[in-house]
């Protein structure tokens, strides 16, 4: 999880460069002949040209065993999609359940902090009467623990947890690109219609053009 970046505009082209030259090889020679490229992907000739994918390895996983599952036959467009949509599902449930514990811990710092404070100045009361520099240390010391709840809290675990929830959502939108991907396949699409139906799901920010897309994707298969 703190490893994770968010994926790339060169990250996507080469998701789609990836497919697309997956996608052209089984529209021509048929889905057998890439089962070798997608059961051992780290010895591809395909997979190979595109590292930044080869990194990401639940995407790796993803697509791979949903290309395994085409080329054993016998699943309709409409279940895979059921099943694609599972497995986003339980990959989304699993990547939010850190996020949730990290933000629970954020929201428990300022009562910690409370805490703190009470007991200062059950701390303070028993030195009423004594020196007012002993007074004003035992004060000083019940606010430094509320100062540390809330600048814990708000200035370091919660925006960290902000930050996670980001980066999960991010990989989320790169899985569903792959899935809407392989779905405009297994339906019949062109392998350039299929990666288009996976650039649409792109925020602008990240998302190539389609004359960019259909350049880098006919460039890469010549290589």
């Amino acid at each position: 999880m703190f490893g994770s970046k968010k994926p790339s505009k060169g990250a996507y082209l080469d998701l789609f460069s990836l497919l697309y030259e997956l996608f052209t090889v089984a529209r021509r020679d048929g889905l057998m002949k890439i089962e070798s490229h997608v059961e051992t992907p780290e010895a591809s000739s395909i997979f190979s040209k595109y590292s930044s994918f080869l990194e990401n390895h639940h995407a790796v996983n993803f697509l791979c065993d949903t290309l395994k599952v085409m080329v054993g036959g016998g699943i309709a467009p409409q279940d895979l999609e059921t099943l694609l949509e599972s497995e986003l599902d339980t990959h989304h449930e699993e990547a939010s359940k850190p996020v949730t514990a990290l933000t629970k811990v954020g929201d428990a710092l300022p009562g910690l902090g409370i805490v703190a404070a009470v007991l200062g100045i059950i701390v303070t009361m028993q030195a009423v009467g004594g020196p007012p520099e002993e007074i004003g240390h035992k004060v000083a010391a019940a606010l430094v623990g509320t100062f540390l709840g809330i600048l814990l809290s708000y200035g370091f675990v919660s925006p960290l947890a902000t930050n996670m929830e980001f980066l999960c959502s991010f990989e989320a939108r790169y899985l569903m690109c792959i899935k809407e991907c392989v779905l405009a396949f297994a339906r019949g699409a062109t392998p350039i219609v299929a990666v288009e139906f996976g650039r649409r799901v792109i925020f602008s920010e990240d998302r190539p053009g389609y004359n960019e897309l259909e350049e880098h994707c006919r460039v890469a298969i010549k290589k």
